[in-house]
């Protein structure tokens, strides 16, 4: 929790005072979803709630003005009973979970480029998976910023409500690119993998490339292809990483040989670079053309994968950022569209207009919200405006003075 936490806990709290119940938003099917509160204060979160009427949710909102607010994405016959057997599940949401703090090589303290690179990730999963291989309508789709690090894809569509956590694993295990063998792939036509394939080929020669140039982005990029490798190995029965950042390194001199890159895509069965090194390429690839899906927490298993899962409440704030969990048009998330979302604009609900006197506390931040951009070192003091400081100071990254 944030030093000086109640201030913020005020503004929030004249967040939510200021909604009416026409203006807030409730899931379908409210009465049936369970409802969680994080509190100010690093108090113990308040589960099993549930509210009949829209009046009654906001009521409780405006009473507790609570830090972080969830609803279940499953259907049960008695939200309110404490214990998960007793519930009685009915069904659940389909849902995609995507979080920046995730993806391999993205630093978490440049929040602006760590928001761009997910949300390319989003519109990939929707473009590249969810609609072309799975017939996923768009009718049945609800898309929302998380509030902070990442984007949500909801799936409503009643005939995926009562999959199981087996059907759903194989949808994310589709998606990730687990066991899905890079050779036979090639083998196919021009579709689903085998095309994901081709093109993961080329851009991780492209990637080698750089690393192999000596340029200003080659430590970078190093750095990149081995999370990437590191992402891969957890998905493997056998967690040891076979690469490393030297065999990645001597993996880039070898792809600069044309003859070794001619003979490959002549015949992908070859091990060209050497036993080791090809595996560490395939992983490469496959990595390079998967999307990485957010895990639920202690362990690796997607939140796709679980049906008993709580989401953020849309309109609400996130606690460790101050900005707007928001719904958009799922056709908003790709980057190539003239109106494309942009959460550090759209998702900011405090002051543009009021300063704030802040210490920086922690290296190398850098911020954008509402064109007010921050970027410094441990120790720096800025004046910025409420909205930033809010942001700033929830993250952890600052303190007010």
């Amino acid at each position: 929790m944030a030093e000086g936490w109640s201030h913020f806990a005020l503004r929030f709290s004249d967040y939510y005072n200021s909604l009416t119940q026409t203006n807030i938003w409730t899931p379908p099917r409210l009465k049936n979803r369970e409802w969680m509160f994080v509190p100010w204060g690093n108090r113990i979160p308040k589960r099993h709630r549930s509210f009949r009427t829209k009046t009654e949710l906001h009521d409780y909102i405006k009473k507790e003005n609570p830090n972080s607010c969830f609803h279940s994405t499953a259907y049960y016959k008695d939200a309110s009973e404490k214990k998960m057997n007793d519930k009685g599940w009915l069904g659940a949401d389909l849902i995609f979970d995507l979080d920046g703090d995730h993806l391999p090589g993205i630093s978490t303290t440049d929040f602006p480029n760590l928001l761009d690179t997910i949300q390319n990730q989003a519109w990939k999963l929707w473009s590249d998976f969810l609609e072309p291989e799975f017939g996923f309508k768009e009718k049945y789709i609800q898309t929302s910023f998380s509030g902070h690090r990442g984007f949500h894809i909801h799936v409503r569509d009643p005939n995926l409500l009562h999959l199981d956590s087996n059907a759903r694993r194989e949808i994310v295990n589709f998606i990730r690119g687990e066991g899905i063998d890079t050779n036979l792939s090639l083998l196919g036509p021009d579709l689903s993998w085998g095309k994901r394939v081709r093109t993961g080929i080329n851009s991780t020669f492209e990637k080698l490339a750089i690393i192999n140039s000596d340029s200003d982005e080659s430590d970078l990029e190093l750095k990149r292809l081995y999370d990437i490798t590191k992402l891969q190995t957890k998905k493997h029965i056998h967690g040891k990483n076979r690469a490393s950042l030297s065999k990645i390194k001597e993996l880039a001199k070898l792809s600069s040989d044309d003859q070794r890159i001619s003979r490959l895509m002549d015949d992908n069965t070859l091990t060209v670079f050497g036993d080791d090194l090809t595996q560490i390429f395939w992983d490469l690839v496959r990595g390079d053309s998967s999307i990485v899906l957010n895990t639920a927490g202690e362990t690796d298993e997607a939140v796709t994968v679980d049906t008993k899962r709580v989401i953020r409440w849309i309109g609400s704030l996130h606690g460790k950022s101050g900005l707007k969990v928001t719904e958009f048009p799922i056709e908003r998330l790709d980057p190539e569209s003239k109106n494309h979302f942009n959460a550090l604009n759209e998702a900011v609900v405090f002051s543009s207009q009021k300063k704030k006197n802040i210490q920086i506390i922690e290296d190398n931040i850098y911020a954008e919200i509402k064109g007010d951009i921050v970027e410094g070192n441990n120790g720096d003091n800025r004046e910025v405006t409420e909205a930033m400081a809010t942001f700033l100071c929830l993250k952890g990254w600052a303190k007010i003075i």
